[in-house]
Protein backbone atom coordinates (compact mmCIF):
# COMPACT_ATOMS: atom_id res chain seq x y z
CA UNK A 1 0.00 0.00 0.00
CA UNK A 2 1.27 3.48 -0.87
CA UNK A 3 2.34 5.87 1.85
CA UNK A 4 -0.29 8.56 2.38
CA UNK A 5 0.20 12.28 2.95
CA UNK A 6 -2.19 15.04 4.04
CA UNK A 7 -3.98 16.48 1.01
CA UNK A 8 -2.08 19.49 -0.45
CA UNK A 9 0.84 19.14 1.98
CA UNK A 10 4.32 19.66 0.55
CA UNK A 11 4.86 15.88 0.63
CA UNK A 12 1.54 15.23 -1.13
CA UNK A 13 2.30 17.83 -3.82
CA UNK A 14 5.77 16.32 -4.42
CA UNK A 15 4.36 12.81 -4.76
CA UNK A 16 1.43 13.98 -6.93
CA UNK A 17 3.91 15.72 -9.26
CA UNK A 18 5.93 12.48 -9.49
CA UNK A 19 2.82 10.48 -10.41
CA UNK A 20 1.68 13.09 -12.97
CA UNK A 21 5.19 13.03 -14.49
CA UNK A 22 4.75 9.29 -15.15
CA UNK A 23 1.71 10.14 -17.28
CA UNK A 24 3.27 13.16 -19.04
CA UNK A 25 2.55 13.26 -22.78
CA UNK A 26 0.05 10.41 -22.38
CA UNK A 27 -2.99 12.14 -20.92
CA UNK A 28 -4.81 14.43 -23.34
CA UNK A 29 -5.92 17.83 -22.10
CA UNK A 30 -9.46 17.17 -23.21
CA UNK A 31 -11.41 18.85 -25.94
CA UNK A 32 -11.99 22.08 -24.01
CA UNK A 33 -9.23 24.58 -23.31
CA UNK A 34 -9.48 26.30 -19.94
CA UNK A 35 -7.20 28.23 -17.63
CA UNK A 36 -8.53 27.93 -14.10
CA UNK A 37 -7.16 29.44 -10.90
CA UNK A 38 -8.03 27.90 -7.54
CA UNK A 39 -7.99 29.56 -4.15
CA UNK A 40 -8.17 26.95 -1.40
CA UNK A 41 -8.88 28.41 2.04
CA UNK A 42 -8.72 26.98 5.55
CA UNK A 43 -5.69 24.82 4.69
CA UNK A 44 -4.53 23.33 8.02
CA UNK A 45 -0.84 24.06 7.35
CA UNK A 46 1.29 26.75 5.73
CA UNK A 47 -0.28 30.19 5.74
CA UNK A 48 -3.81 28.75 5.51
CA UNK A 49 -4.41 29.49 1.82
CA UNK A 50 -3.12 27.65 -1.24
CA UNK A 51 -3.23 29.13 -4.73
CA UNK A 52 -3.12 26.65 -7.59
CA UNK A 53 -4.09 26.43 -11.24
CA UNK A 54 -5.21 24.03 -13.92
CA UNK A 55 -4.41 24.77 -17.57
CA UNK A 56 -5.44 22.70 -20.60
CA UNK A 57 -4.78 25.39 -23.21
CA UNK A 58 -1.38 23.97 -24.24
CA UNK A 59 -2.76 20.59 -25.27
CA UNK A 60 -1.83 18.82 -22.02
CA UNK A 61 -3.30 18.95 -18.55
CA UNK A 62 -1.11 21.12 -16.34
CA UNK A 63 -1.84 21.32 -12.61
CA UNK A 64 0.50 23.32 -10.44
CA UNK A 65 0.70 25.71 -7.51
CA UNK A 66 0.52 29.45 -8.12
CA UNK A 67 -1.90 31.43 -10.25
CA UNK A 68 -2.10 32.18 -13.96
CA UNK A 69 -2.24 35.86 -14.93
CA UNK A 70 -4.73 35.22 -17.73
CA UNK A 71 -7.12 32.68 -16.18
CA UNK A 72 -10.58 32.23 -17.73
CA UNK A 73 -12.18 31.36 -14.42
CA UNK A 74 -11.32 31.23 -10.72
CA UNK A 75 -12.85 29.07 -8.03
CA UNK A 76 -12.64 29.54 -4.29
CA UNK A 77 -13.33 26.67 -1.95
CA UNK A 78 -12.28 25.53 1.49
CA UNK A 79 -9.79 22.74 2.16
CA UNK A 80 -12.37 20.09 3.13
CA UNK A 81 -14.43 20.81 0.00
CA UNK A 82 -11.32 20.72 -2.21
CA UNK A 83 -10.31 17.38 -0.71
CA UNK A 84 -13.82 15.96 -1.15
CA UNK A 85 -13.99 17.10 -4.79
CA UNK A 86 -10.51 15.76 -5.50
CA UNK A 87 -11.43 12.33 -4.12
CA UNK A 88 -14.87 12.35 -5.80
CA UNK A 89 -14.91 14.73 -8.80
CA UNK A 90 -18.58 13.89 -9.42
CA UNK A 91 -19.41 15.70 -6.16
CA UNK A 92 -18.31 19.10 -7.54
CA UNK A 93 -21.80 20.11 -8.70
CA UNK A 94 -23.29 19.12 -5.34
CA UNK A 95 -20.72 21.26 -3.50
CA UNK A 96 -21.31 24.15 -5.90
CA UNK A 97 -25.08 23.96 -5.39
CA UNK A 98 -24.48 23.96 -1.61
CA UNK A 99 -22.54 27.23 -1.95
CA UNK A 100 -19.19 25.70 -1.02
CA UNK A 101 -17.55 26.56 -4.36
CA UNK A 102 -17.52 30.19 -5.48
CA UNK A 103 -16.91 30.89 -9.18
CA UNK A 104 -15.66 34.06 -10.85
CA UNK A 105 -15.21 34.32 -14.60
CA UNK A 106 -16.33 32.16 -17.53
CA UNK A 107 -18.66 29.59 -16.00
CA UNK A 108 -19.23 27.90 -19.39
CA UNK A 109 -15.55 26.89 -19.60
CA UNK A 110 -15.67 25.49 -16.09
CA UNK A 111 -18.82 23.48 -16.84
CA UNK A 112 -17.32 22.13 -20.07
CA UNK A 113 -14.35 20.73 -18.14
CA UNK A 114 -16.43 19.38 -15.24
CA UNK A 115 -18.91 17.65 -17.55
CA UNK A 116 -16.34 16.20 -19.99
CA UNK A 117 -16.01 12.41 -19.88
CA UNK A 118 -12.81 11.36 -18.11
CA UNK A 119 -9.94 9.87 -20.07
CA UNK A 120 -8.93 6.39 -18.85
CA UNK A 121 -5.27 7.35 -18.30
CA UNK A 122 -6.31 10.54 -16.50
CA UNK A 123 -8.56 8.37 -14.35
CA UNK A 124 -5.64 6.09 -13.53
CA UNK A 125 -3.46 9.07 -12.54
CA UNK A 126 -6.34 10.39 -10.39
CA UNK A 127 -6.74 7.00 -8.67
CA UNK A 128 -3.01 6.76 -7.95
CA UNK A 129 -2.93 10.26 -6.45
CA UNK A 130 -6.11 9.55 -4.46
CA UNK A 131 -4.36 6.47 -3.03
CA UNK A 132 -1.64 8.67 -1.48
CA UNK A 133 -4.17 11.14 -0.07
CA UNK A 134 -4.69 11.08 3.68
Amino acid sequence: MAETHPFLSDEWITEARRIREEFKNQVPAGEYAVKLNQIITDVPFGDGTLNAHLDTSGGELEMETGHLDDADVAITLDYETARAVFLDPQSAIQHFMAGKIKVQGDMTKLLAVVQAPPDSLAGEAQRRIAAITA
